[in-house]
């Protein structure tokens, strides 16, 4: 008697209709998806491995590797004969009901994975987003933490972030800072621009290109005003303003160059001096 691949996987196993073919089928399908699965989940680790940390590294990987076998599962299923319309009806329902109460949670995660790939801040970044300023300390799925420069957290909404005007700070490479420096009008403003040039040269982390820019820029009630603009890398900006700033004071003023303050000259007119000298005059009768 001759053996019958076909017929003995037509044999129904005894729940319902289905046959050793169908588990088979089954079995190829599940294993192809969880075979996929590691492929694309591992490729999306190491995809995101210098983008995030690890955690949310791993946590989308994984949701993207249960999201492939749930896939194969779903288009395994007819081979055991399972009718999925009742089961499609109630996850449409359920779905929407779901989607209703998720919206802002769907949000976030998808502007979360926009924000991952285009990547316009970065862990440790000084950005302002949403009129909140400092640090970014973590870019979650859901939300960006941000520490201020008071050293207060803040958990920003991916939707927000992703939907707002984002300024980083630090995503040149060099930033600009400008002094507004008044000197008095008997000053020579010449020797004044030579020595704020010369403290800029000596400094280590004032940038030569960009070169810096110092000039007279306008010409007040009290003062001449010397603009200066200075280039510094962007993670030293604020240590470069502020140390630059009180080095060119000092200068100046070793030199004799100080700060006017600001004078009035009061002019009387010649009727009024005249009436007070005939004051004078009568007071003295």
């Amino acid at each position: 008697m001759a053996f019958n691949v076909t017929e003995v996987l037509e044999i129904p196993i005894g729940v319902g209709t289905i046959t050793l073919e169908n588990i088979l089928y089954f079995a190829v399908i599940l294993t192809i998806g969880v075979t996929v699965a590691r492929i694309v989940s591992t490729n999306v680790r190491r995809a995101l491995t210098e983008r995030l940390p690890k955690n949310e590294s791993e946590l989308l990987a994984k949701l993207v590797y249960y999201i492939i076998i749930l896939w194969a599962f779903v288009f395994a299923l007819p081979q055991l004969n399972f009718d999925l319309s009742g089961l499609l009806v109630a996850g449409g329902v359920a779905g929407l009901v779901i989607g209703f109460a998720s919206q802002s949670v769907v949000s976030n995660l998808i502007s979360g994975l926009f924000l991952m790939f285009e990547r316009p801040i970065k862990l440790g970044d000084s950005i302002n987003v949403a009129d909140v300023s400092g640090n970014v300390e973590d870019v979650r799925v859901l939300s960006t933490v941000v520490k201020t420069y008071d050293g207060i957290y803040v958990r920003i909404p991916n939707e927000t972030v992703f939907t707002s005007n984002i300024t980083n700070y630090v995503h040149n490479a060099a930033r600009r800072f400008t002094y507004e420096i008044g000197i008095r009008y008997e000053d020579d403003a010449d020797k004044a621009i030579r020595i704020t040039r010369e403290v800029i040269a000596n400094h280590p982390f004032a940038l030569k290109h960009p070169a810096p820019s110092v000039f007279v820029d306008n010409l007040g009630d009290n003062s001449v005003n010397l603009t200066v603009y200075i280039w510094a890398p962007a993670r030293n900006w604020w240590d470069v303003r502020t140390d630059l700033l009180w080095k060119i004071k000092q200068a100046l003023e070793a030199n004799g160059i100080e700060k006017p303050f600001p004078q009035r000259t009061i002019t009387f007119a010649d009727n009024l001096e005249v009436k007070n000298r005939a004051a004078g005059k009568k007071g003295d009768d």
